[in-house]
Formats: C-alpha cells, structure tokens, sequence
C-alpha cells in the first residue's frame, strides 16, 4: 500500500507509527510497574511465618545452652588432660627414682634405710592417686562434653524436624500466593485484551488510529510478557492445558474468519463489474495492482501482458482505454497516463 501514498503521506504515517510505539512503550512501562508491585499487596511468606515457634524456640535455645555447655566442658576437658599428663609424668619420674633407690638399697643392704624405703612408698603411692584423681577429672569432663553433644543433636534434630515441616506449608502457602498473584495480573491484564481485541475490530482505521494500535500493543505485552510467564505451571499440566485452549480459540476464530472472508469475496466475485469497482478504494487497488494481483479477488495476475485487460479468475476489468486519446491504461487510475484526461466516472 505504501507505493499508492504520496511522499508526505507515507511519512506522516510513518511518524504516527512512530507515535504509536511512543504510546505503546510508556503504557508498557506504567503497566509493568504495577504489575511488578502487586505481589506487594500479599505478605512475603518465610519459614518462620509456619514453624511452631514456641518449639522452636525451645529448640534454639537447647541448642545454644548445649553449645555453651559444650565449649566450657571443652576448655575444662583441655585443662584436666594437661593436668594428667602432668600427674602422670610426675608418677613415671617418681617411680623411676624409687626403683633406682631400691636397686641400691638392694645392693647395700642397710637397714638404717628401711624408714626412707617406708618414706619413698608412701610418696609414690601419693602420687599415684593424684594420677588417678586427674584422670578422673578427665573422664568427668569426657561425660559431660558427651552430653551436651548429644542433648545438642536431640535439640538439633527436632528443629530440622520443625523446619522440614515449616518448609514443606511453606511451599504451600507460596503456591496459594503465587495463584492468588497470577489471578491480580488475569484481573488486570485480561479486561486490557478484551478492549483491544474491540479496538482491533472496530476502530483501528479511525482517526486517532495511533493510539488504537499502541493500545493493542500495549495489551499483547501485558499479556503475554507480563502475566503468560507467571502462569503456575503445577508440574507443566495448566500451562499445557492453557496452550491448548487458546491455540483451539486462535485457531476456531481464524478457520471463522476464514471461511468468512471466502464467503465475502464469493458474494464480491459475483456482482456485475461496475458494482464491484466502486466498492474498491483507490489506494487499495493501486496496493493490490502494485503486488501483481488483482484488486477484486487477490490472485496473481500477468499485468505486464498486454493482452490481458480483465481478470482471468474474477472477470473484473484491469485495463481499459482513455476516452481522449485512446491509451491503453488502468481501469483504477483516476487520469490518464498518456494526456492527463480524467478517466470517465463508473457508471
């Protein structure tokens, strides 16, 4: 069509395109922003919205207790081994020197030794029990760190417990939010579409024709960018069943169009010429001519054979002669070619 508009005219429209776009691209913007904030209007859900939180309080707070009982049942453990290395250490050296003792002794033989031999006995035995006291210190704190560690996997255990059970409503809970969201955007994107669809089917020759088409730009992005990605999916069956729905009403509306365009154009092809040339605007024809098909029914046509002046398949006139000169030219055109006479009125 573009090749029937004068120059000024193809860049006017062009510039309304542009202004359509324009539109277009600031509706999308202001839309987008809503639709990004309206899950601000529901609670951002966490774990801690579903947990029984008096257990786990519970829980958290045996566990720092036990984590605190535990480092300093650590720390003692640390110190009474360094205190029975000591005592130990300190009985192996006694015990050495008392053997060395009383190997001498043995050899000498002297009775005046007998109380120091007491005396010697007496100290190792002394030492032998503090030995046995750090060991026992080591094996108190052994206990305890063993039972903070296991009150600490008791305590941890049931807060996993409580958080596998937190989690598992919480993926609930955000499947309800999430449908809960995706209806907002249905209840805000789906009346955009309706609109368009009847600005589509009533006013997209209109005069503000720009605004029309920038609307219905407008709608098909909030559809399909901004609420079709959102669709809950539930395992891929609504998005498959979705798809499936509105490919059958696409599909049903296109097979009717269709079928009704077909139906026009037969009811077209059958009314006498001049009825039908007047029914053709100017620029559609010239559009239709510049594409090498015919204007009355849009099948191929030769037009640069000049023996062909009307339309092998529709039988409407292409060609005809001017009425002044008698120059081969287009039925359509408005003045002759060849001398600029006006082409006689359709009658």
């Amino acid at each position: 069509m573009s090749k029937a508009l004068r120059l000024s005219e193809k860049w006017f429209r062009f510039g309304l395109w542009i202004v359509a776009f324009v539109f277009a691209s600031f509706l999308i913007g202001l839309g987008g922003t809503i639709v990004e904030n309206l899950p601000k209007v529901e609670h951002h859900y966490t774990q801690e919205d579903f947990i029984d939180q008096p257990q786990a309080e519970q829980a958290r707070g045996a566990i720092k207790q036990t984590q605190k009982t535990r480092q300093e049942a650590q720390d003692k453990l640390e110190q009474a081994r360094l205190g029975h290395n000591a005592a130990r250490a300190n009985s192996a050296s006694a015990r050495d020197t008392f053997n060395n003792w009383l190997a001498t002794r043995h050899v000498t033989q002297r009775a005046e030794q007998d109380p120091e031999l007491i005396a010697r006995t007496q100290q190792l035995d002394a030492l032998k029990a503090a030995e046995r006291k750090a060991l026992s210190e080591v094996e108190a704190q052994q206990q305890i760190l063993l039972d903070a560690q296991q009150a600490e996997a008791r305590a941890q255990r049931q807060l996993r417990e409580l958080e596998q059970a937190a989690a598992e409503q919480l993926a609930t809970g955000q499947r309800s939010q999430e449908l809960r969201v995706f209806l907002y955007r249905l209840t805000l994107t789906l009346p955009l579409l309706g609109i368009a669809g009847w600005l589509f089917a009533k006013k997209r020759k209109s005069t503000y024709w720009p605004f029309v088409w920038g609307f219905i730009y407008f709608a098909l992005f909030a559809f399909f960018v901004e609420l079709v990605p959102y669709l809950p999916s539930y395992g891929g069956y609504v998005r498959y069943v979705v798809g499936i729905v509105i490919t059958v009403l696409v599909g049903r509306q296109a097979i009717v169009s269709l079928n009704r365009y077909l139906e026009k154009q037969k009811q077209a092809e059958s009314l006498p010429d001049v009825e039908r040339r007047k029914e053709l605007s100017y620029d559609t024809a010239l559009a239709r001519l510049a594409k090498k098909v015919c204007p009355g029914c849009e099948r191929p046509v030769d037009l640069a054979n000049t023996a062909i002046d009307y339309c092998p398949h529709c039988g409407i006139c292409l060609f005809d002669h001017c009425g002044q000169c008698n120059e081969r030219k287009s039925a359509f055109a408005r003045f002759c070619h060849a001398c600029g006479a006006a082409a006689r009125a359709i009658s």
